[in-house]
């Protein structure tokens, strides 16, 4: 049975619809998981911190695929929703074509300025040589990544989401296959892991854009098109707080690698590299639905039906709880085990990062809250509430607990550091959906 955008959605339909969405983004994280695996188990301790610094510089570049995308899906969906369907094919096309570019100036500008960023991040000499092999290669994938990212998006906005699955599908079996290959049978080491990641990623942004360029049964497609200034500010604007968000993310993680530098060195980086790629996959959970979800509510927004805006945003809060719980419960549960897969060769660093994952945990019950709540607004062409929720939650309050609790409780201080930034934002997160309340009636 296919859903529509139009449909009122029961929790069986709602999570049907979403599912796709969940799905691409838990394979997109976990293909990005196996090089750490292969890496970590192959390679060494030192090639797999080395990885993990230079992960979050190109997690920056490839953040402004998520704010075309997010941005531009809801413009694009209120416009379905208006019934003007020409113009979203005019402005989904110049969103595309405006990425392209974009990405090769992002390539060309991260090689430039890789080794400075590596060196400030705390690389010795041992760690630099894998942190330049490992960049400059991933970073000529950073035009695919950016289209990937869109395309998992305006996919959902063109009804088609499981297209985007069997693409996040393929793309990741890409990347797994040739880490296998690479890096276990021809021992390219960090290069292979490298070249794996770019030739996925080349995957998940080619195919969906071949699909949209020929004639498709979609609500969209590739057209002839011009620049079109406002709409690109406005998917731009309605779409900085994913890019809030991501940059944020990535500056975040920064910092906690320069931070367990200093309170406890290689093994610390290590350790928070495990803790994240397993983050990246139970965050992604949450992420999926939000973006899955919020084409549904930007057509209804534009359609201006408030009562299933009020029906979507109630069954959402509920599923988002019970996820949160049974992802805190799994992470404190196979903590030991989810360690030992990655560094179980190494006693102590596998003892750190068990300690890490069970403070680390409690931050589930908490960030789905906050990052469906940002994604709700950016649905509602309110850029600046969501923006303002994702700068608290992974800027402000973040960094400011990484900085003073590891002065009081050391490397504890910092793996509860997200913990505390996350109980910060869900009052903000509160707030606005109260402040919503009381102007619109959407709860």
């Amino acid at each position: 049975m296919n859903i529509q955008l139009s449909d009122y959605f029961t929790y069986r339909r709602l999570i049907r619809f979403v599912i796709p969405s969940v799905a691409m983004m838990i394979l997109t994280s976990i293909y990005g998981v196996v090089d750490g695996l292969f890496v970590s188990n192959f390679v060494g301790k030192t090639p797999f911190a080395a990885v993990n610094l230079v992960i979050p510089f190109t997690m920056i570049l490839g953040a402004f695929g998520f704010m075309l995308g997010t941005g531009g899906t809801a413009l694009v969906a209120k416009t379905l929703g208006e019934g003007r369907q020409e113009e979203a094919n005019r402005i989904f096309s110049m969103l595309i074509y405006f990425a392209l570019g974009l990405g090769v100036l992002l390539t060309i500008f991260g090689i430039a300025v890789l080794k400075g960023i590596v060196i400030k991040m705390g690389a010795d000499d041992a760690m630099l040589r894998h942190c330049m092999i490992y960049g400059r290669i991933v970073l000529l994938g950073i035009p695919f990544y950016m289209l990937q990212n869109m395309f998992q998006n305006f996919l959902i906005a063109a009804e088609k989401p499981q297209l985007g699955l069997i693409v996040t599908i393929a793309a990741g079996v890409t990347n797994m296959v040739l880490d296998a290959l690479f890096i276990a049978v021809l021992g390219w080491g960090v290069a292979g892991a490298a070249a794996a990641t770019a030739l996925g990623q080349c995957v998940g942004g080619l195919v969906p854009f071949v699909y949209f360029a020929r004639k498709n049964s979609s609500k969209l497609s590739l057209v002839k098109t011009r620049l079109m200034g406002g709409a690109l500010f406005h998917a731009c604007t309605n779409g900085s707080s994913e890019l809030v968000s991501n940059v944020s993310m990535s500056l975040v993680g920064m910092l906690y690698n320069l931070q367990l530098m200093k309170f406890a060195g290689e093994n610390g980086v290590a350790a928070y590299g495990v803790i994240m790629y397993v983050n990246f996959i139970f965050i992604a959970i949450f992420l999926g639905y939000a973006y899955g979800s919020a084409p549904i509510v930007a057509f209804n927004y534009g359609a201006r039906r408030t009562e299933e805006l009020q029906n979507v945003l109630k069954k959402s809060l509920k599923l988002i709880l019970g996820t949160g719980i049974s992802l805190f419960l799994i992470a404190t549960v196979f903590a030991g085990v989810l360690s030992g897969l990655f560094v179980g060769y190494d006693a102590e660093l596998y003892r750190l990062t068990v300690r890490g994952f069970h403070l680390y945990a409690i931050s589930f019950l908490l960030c789905g809250f906050n990052i469906y709540g940002s994604s709700f607004f950016t649905a509602l062409n309110n850029g600046v509430v969501s923006a303002a929720i994702s700068f608290l939650r992974t800027v402000v309050f973040e960094v400011a607990a990484i900085l003073i609790l590891p002065v009081f409780f050391g490397v504890d201080g910092i793996w509860c550091a997200i913990t505390v930034a996350e109980l910060a934002s869900i009052l903000i997160t509160i707030g606005a959906f109260s402040a919503l309340r009381r102007r619109y009636q959407y709860l």
